[in-house]
């Protein structure tokens, strides 16, 4: 990618079909690392890098926002939000790996979490799986979700199991629904159930990242049943 400018902190690339990232890092070596790994793909193209979100923002939206999660000395899970609410995806990635920061990102509308010490991958791979509204499991996400097992894991049916772990195995529900041999309304039913189930656990999951991640951390879902069923899934299925 070469860059068109390079003022205030920021650079801009020029626009293309591919799927265009924005990176968002107040670390010059860490930004212009990350940049590198993305670029270096002929799937993605990054369009702007920055240290401040609004700012990289002025070129234009992108398809996926990587973010850092602490930016000049504070927590950005505001950002996180803020963006979200407006539609963005918004990929955090962070050296603050806790479960409880982990859910806490998700919980505010991330549609993904990398540790900065996993490699570029990874980081390639959350990035597309994003774009496309599919789910991937990092290292990170998936070690700090199964090893933790709280007194308050609902208890979920067979059937309510089933219709999550097709879901978020990238099928929309109406794929689910015909794979399980039910109707959409019923497949829809069994994820509403279990989102009611975390709430009145107290551990609300509004969206579909949390809600995976809280299955993953309850044992109700194995990582490897969602990166397995990755290498064969379309990458363009749509979801609702």
């Amino acid at each position: 990618m070469d860059a068109d400018t390079v003022a205030s902190g920021m650079t801009y690339g020029s626009g293309g079909a591919r799927t265009s990232v924005a990176i968002v890092d107040d670390h010059p070596v860490v930004l212009e690392g990350v940049r590198s790994w993305l670029a270096a793909d002929p799937r993605l193209e990054v369009v702007a890098t920055g240290d401040n979100v609004d700012a990289v923002l002025t070129v234009g939206p992108a398809d996926v926002i990587l973010l850092d999660l602490r930016l000049h000395g504070r927590m950005a899970i505001d950002k996180v939000s803020e963006l979200s609410a407006a539609g963005q995806r918004v990929v955090v990635y962070s050296e603050h790996h806790e479960p409880s920061t982990i859910l806490a990102v998700l919980d505010a509308g991330a549609v993904a979490f990398l540790a900065k010490h996993e490699g570029r991958d990874h980081c390639v791979e959350t990035v597309l799986a994003a774009a496309a509204d599919r789910p991937y499991v990092p290292p990170s996400l998936a070690g700090a979700m199964v090893g933790d097992r709280r007194s308050s894991r609902p208890a979920l049916s067979d059937k309510e199991r089933e219709a999550l772990l097709l879901w978020f195995q990238s099928m929309s529900k109406a794929s689910v629904a015909k794979r399980m041999q039910i109707s959409e309304h019923t497949v829809k039913q069994y994820v509403d159930r279990a989102r009611i189930k975390y709430a009145r656990a107290g551990r609300p999951a509004a969206t579909k990242s949390a809600l995976l991640a809280r299955a993953i951390e309850d044992g109700l879902i194995r990582p490897e049943e969602i990166g397995t069923y990755r290498s064969y899934a379309s990458p363009d299925r749509p979801l609702p």
